[in-house]
């Protein structure tokens, strides 16, 4: 543990955003399955759930959770799908 004060503070936010991150990559991974795995039947639904994990992804990208590259890559297959 540190001991200077700063250094504390310092520890609490970064677990705070830790955390955050953490929840957030969750609910990206979960939107992505839902897409990937969506029935082709039910196109309307579909586009509905790819539109959502495209919009969590750019949210995670520009908080700085992931890199642009694999928010790239991500959105591309789930377009190709």
């Amino acid at each position: 543990m540190a001991n200077i004060k700063s250094q504390k503070k310092r520890v609490l936010t970064n677990e705070k955003s830790r955390m955050a991150n953490k929840a957030l990559k969750s609910e990206v991974r979960k939107a992505v399955k839902k897409a990937k795995i969506a029935k082709a039947e039910d196109a309307a639904n579909k586009v509905e759930l790819i539109n959502e994990a495209v919009r969590l992804l750019d949210k995670s990208q520009s908080k700085g959770v992931f890199k642009p590259n694999k928010v790239a890559r991500e959105k591309s297959r789930l377009m190709a799908a």
